[in-house]
């Protein structure tokens, strides 16, 4: 099977004193699990104000994913900041939310985890939750984040009811699944297009994809972290990866012609 190119988007990272300057990085674990599902990773800048660069580097991909990090930009969905938002990094919203519609205009696959889901959601049209235990008071705890050890990043924190029919419950085979949970921030309203496809306990939307049969998944846990613990969670990168590698096929095709 020919390896498919997935672009993978990264983070601002500061500085460090004189001695790192300031750059863009991305966790060990994305690369990981997508190389051990045969992809071959491009790592993504963020140029946000190099869009033909972007649109070059874009174009090269037969697929996009997109991992969790920081909280977006409020004004991104045309809301004010509200004191629980955390620290945004404007430059990966703005390259993730033009790699986020590019991708679902132009049916790429693309796939996103935890920060991931609420770009393709705001590049939709939809809004988030800045902040859950703020402002949906009525809900479960979502923030169990791992500082100082506290905890583990695979500990299983609640259920999520998968949508009968959805994609999303075909790939994993499963009406219910148990996962992690490191997420502060959530879906509010859902964008157009989208389909909500795992719920949690408390309601709150934790996956979507879209209604137009592309293979564009977004869920809030961090399965990247589970596929130890749980082997079928697996299934989810490898449907990314088979489905990266039918569309980097077709575009070879028009492109022959």
């Amino acid at each position: 099977m020919r390896r498919p190119i997935i672009g993978l988007t990264t983070h601002t990272r500061d500085a460090v004193g004189t001695e790192i300057s300031r750059g863009w990085a991305l966790g060990h674990r994305y690369v990981e699990v997508l190389t051990d599902a045969g992809a071959l990773p491009w790592l993504i800048p963020l140029l946000h104000e190099d869009l033909d660069t972007l649109r070059a580097i874009y174009e090269r991909l037969d697929g996009v994913f997109m991992a969790g990090g920081a909280d977006l930009d409020p004004g991104s969905y045309g809301e004010e900041r509200h004191v629980a938002c955390g620290r945004p990094d404007p430059p990966r919203d703005r390259t993730e939310l033009t790699l986020a519609r590019w991708a679902l205009e132009e049916r790429k696959p693309l796939l996103a985890l935890c920060r991931g889901v609420q770009v393709i959601n705001v590049a939709s049209g939809g809004t988030l939750f800045q902040d859950l235990g703020a402002q949906r008071t009525e809900g479960i705890k979502h923030d169990y984040f791992p500082e100082d050890g506290r905890y583990p990043r695979d500990m299983i924190v609640h259920d999520v009811r998968l949508a009968t029919g959805s994609r999303l419950a075909k790939i994993l085979g499963q009406e219910t699944l148990s996962v992690n949970s490191r997420h502060h921030q959530g879906i509010k309203s859902l964008g157009e297009g989208l389909v909500a496809t795992a719920f949690a306990p408390d309601g709150l939307i934790e996956g979507v994809e879209t209604a137009t049969g592309q293979f564009a998944i977004g869920v809030q846990w961090h399965p990247e972290d589970l596929t130890a613990l749980q082997p079928d969670t697996r299934r989810l990168f490898d449907a990314f990866i088979d489905a990266s590698v039918e569309h980097g096929a077709h575009a070879s095709m028009r492109v022959d012609r």
